[in-house]
């Protein structure tokens, strides 16, 4: 098994590589229009090719247990972080207007990408994406449905719209090319583009993830609150992957998704709150207090969760 400061070394990398993103939005390299744009060529074109190569020729992916299972198992795991977000900002006297729902949402989301994406190549090798981006299809389904109702109160109907992306399409294509086995007969000049796309995508979206961060540094007095960031700590890095840490132990559930359970339990709160509590009338300040409170326990804290479960799950 690794040890503790072997699995610190896989985790390091990554969060220099969000390091750099912060650097460069300070001393203005990106920033503005730049900054949109590069999101924008991030998650809707080089994460979907990325998507792409890694299910389209998948082996594993043509189980059915790695198919079905991990968007509902997904969909399950975010739910309920979100219900418990809920009974946790209550406890610590949020109420809304004062980022009660904001709160539920971003402790309840785990970060599903580009955080998790090199964590589980690391080790587990290159094939183990597949499934981590099927089962991130139900994390979607949650956040734009659950998490838009907690949020936002609009209907269920609206946040089933939302599923229509560009990341949902490319992977109903890529399960489509995998299932029937076109995918070798893909033209070259094709695979070839998609290669060369898809792995810009986990280094362009965790320089893209610093950028975003670097956003919030001015006020570096508002960037931690003890009730809101310890409550938030203790839940997302503390109770929640104990309750993870079980489901990926008991569930029967092939040991492909077993991985993205166990590496999934060990990951702070995701940066997409801070943009949905933004763009949906949240508590952004709250949601970023969030964030940076777990990421920067979390590079300490995730290689103890890997540890204890690859024990423990026996994986």
């Amino acid at each position: 098994m690794m040890s503790y400061w072997q699995l610190l070394l896989l985790v390091l990398p990554v969060f220099a590589v969000i390091g750099v993103g912060a650097i460069v939005r300070r001393v203005h390299w990106i920033e503005g229009e730049a900054e949109t744009s590069l999101i924008r060529l991030v998650v809707n074109v080089c994460y979907p090719c990325l998507i792409f190569e890694s299910v389209a020729g998948n082996a594993a992916l043509r189980s059915p247990g790695n198919l079905l299972l991990p968007p509902l198992v997904g969909f399950g795991v975010t739910f309920f972080g979100i219900r418990a977000g809920l009974l946790m900002a209550k406890a610590i006297g949020l109420h809304v207007g004062s980022g009660l729902r904001t709160f539920a949402l971003a402790v309840g989301i785990t970060n599903y990408g580009y955080l998790p994406l090199p964590i589980m190549e690391g080790l587990w090798g290159p094939e183990s994406r597949g499934v981590l981006l099927v089962h991130n299809v139900g994390v979607e389904a949650a956040l734009w449905t659950v998490g838009l109702l907690v949020l936002s109160g609009e209907s269920l109907r609206e946040g089933w719209r939302r599923l229509v992306s560009p990341i949902v399409i490319t992977l109903v294509l890529a399960v489509g090319c995998n299932l029937s086995g076109l995918t070798p007969h893909l033209p070259k000049v094709v695979t070839d583009a998609i290669h060369a796309l898809g792995v810009c995508g986990i280094p362009l979206g965790l320089v893209m993830t610093g950028v975003n961060l670097a956003n919030y540094l001015d006020r570096p007095g508002e960037l931690f609150d003890a009730k809101v960031s310890g409550a938030a700590m203790l839940l997302r890095l503390g109770v929640l992957p104990v309750l993870m840490l079980a489901l990926a132990r008991w569930l029967p559930c092939p040991v492909e998704l077993k991985h993205v359970i166990l590496v999934q339990a060990a990951m702070p709160a995701a940066m997409t709150s801070v943009i949905i509590a933004r763009l949906y009338g949240g508590h952004p300040r709250t949601a970023v207090q969030i964030v940076l409170g777990t990421t920067a326990l979390g590079i300490f804290v995730i290689p103890l969760w890997l540890r204890a479960g690859l024990a423990w799950v026996g994986q």
